[in-house]
């Protein structure tokens, strides 16, 4: 069995014991946490979790090592809470749901398109019922990314070693910097958050980040991307151990942007450090004429083990496949293509 297979299998029995101990007492810090969505003229697609935890305090400026591990760690000890009962409304438009047994949701609603304010429109998440002895409904407020119909484009951006020096494929060095650092002391790759502001044109091209890290970061990543000045987007993030709506594959949730936003076209930024390269190439074929440009950043250890060739030797599609170590070649060619 794989050790993925194994983290599942401990995770469950942890759950069910912690439920079986929580019984049908009321939750004590009961909190529904909703993501930032996205829509269009075809709908809004809201996600989020509810869980039975304190939210983690803030990163500080000059914290100790200690405030960030026990930040990090109370992100991952979270306590999921299945079959709550919901209602998601976003301008004017509600639908009623309930949390799957990992405590996460996720709905398609069709508000009308007027209704919908460019580039931000608010909505709310609220519990419908009584759950477990809690009949306050707890209402959350979150953000929907609304594309202008002026936006040229919109991006779709990995997050870990392609805008944030993750180390994916050094795995010790991934565990301590996800531990020890905060959303202040983290660094995004040099030239980053310009280019991707300069790429989102003052807010009017969108950007998507979806990325293969749990959305027990979503948090620490929505102030990351704060602190240094990126683009807000929505982050389409994925549960790492579950089998539940967050644990949707990474070509899935590229695949909802573009179904969910059919006029614009997109640019693709990655790394070569894990499956980027392939599952863009698999994106622009399955999708003829809605991609820009494919950018992937060099990140390889060995750069000569030949997985990204595999696909750039054989690219015979009329999108451009870039492969660069630093953001100012990326820029260049973004520049000589007319995206910038």
């Amino acid at each position: 069995m794989s050790a993925s297979h194994w983290a599942r299998r401990l995770e469950q029995a942890w759950d069910g014991g912690r439920r079986r101990r929580a019984g049908s007492r009321p939750p004590v810090d009961l909190r529904i946490e909703p993501y930032v969505g996205h829509g269009s003229d075809q709908g809004v697609v809201a996600r989020g979790r509810v869980l039975d935890d304190p939210r983690p305090p803030e990163a500080e400026q000059g914290e100790g090592v200690g405030a960030a591990v026990r930040r990090t760690v109370q992100r991952f000890l979270t306590d999921d809470l299945p079959g709550v009962p919901l209602r998601v409304t976003v301008a004017g438009t509600a639908v009623e749901t309930v949390t799957d047994a990992d405590g996460y949701f996720r709905v398609h609603l069709q508000p009308e398109p007027d209704q919908l304010t460019v580039p931000w429109t608010s909505g709310t998440v609220e519990l419908t019922d009584e759950y477990r002895g809690i009949t306050d409904p707890r209402s959350t407020s979150f953000e929907v990314l609304v594309p202008s119909h002026d936006a040229t484009f919109g991006v779709i951006s990995d997050v870990d070693d392609t805008i944030l020096e993750t180390g994916v494929q050094r795995v010790g060095r991934m565990i301590q910097q996800t531990l020890t650092g905060n959303a202040l002391t983290r660094t995004p790759f040099p030239g980053a958050p310009e280019l991707y502001g300069d790429l989102a044109a003052a807010g009017a091209n969108p950007v998507f980040y979806v990325s293969s890290s749990p959305w027990n970061l979503h948090g620490f990543l929505v102030a990351f991307l704060r602190h240094h000045k990126f683009p807000m987007g929505p982050l389409l993030l994925r549960d790492l151990l579950g089998t539940s709506a967050g644990r949707e594959q990474k070509s899935g949730r590229i695949q909802e942007v573009l179904d969910l936003h059919p006029r614009l076209r997109f640019v693709l930024i990655g790394d070569s450090g894990e499956k980027d390269p392939e599952i863009y190439a698999a994106i622009a074929r399955a999708n003829p004429g809605r991609i820009l440009a494919i950018y992937i950043r060099e990140v390889r250890l060995d750069p000569g083990d030949g997985r990204v060739e595999e696909v750039s030797g054989t690219w015979s599609e009329d999108v451009p496949f870039v492969v660069a170590a630093d953001t100012d070649a990326l820029r260049r060619h973004a520049v000589a293509v007319g995206l910038l």
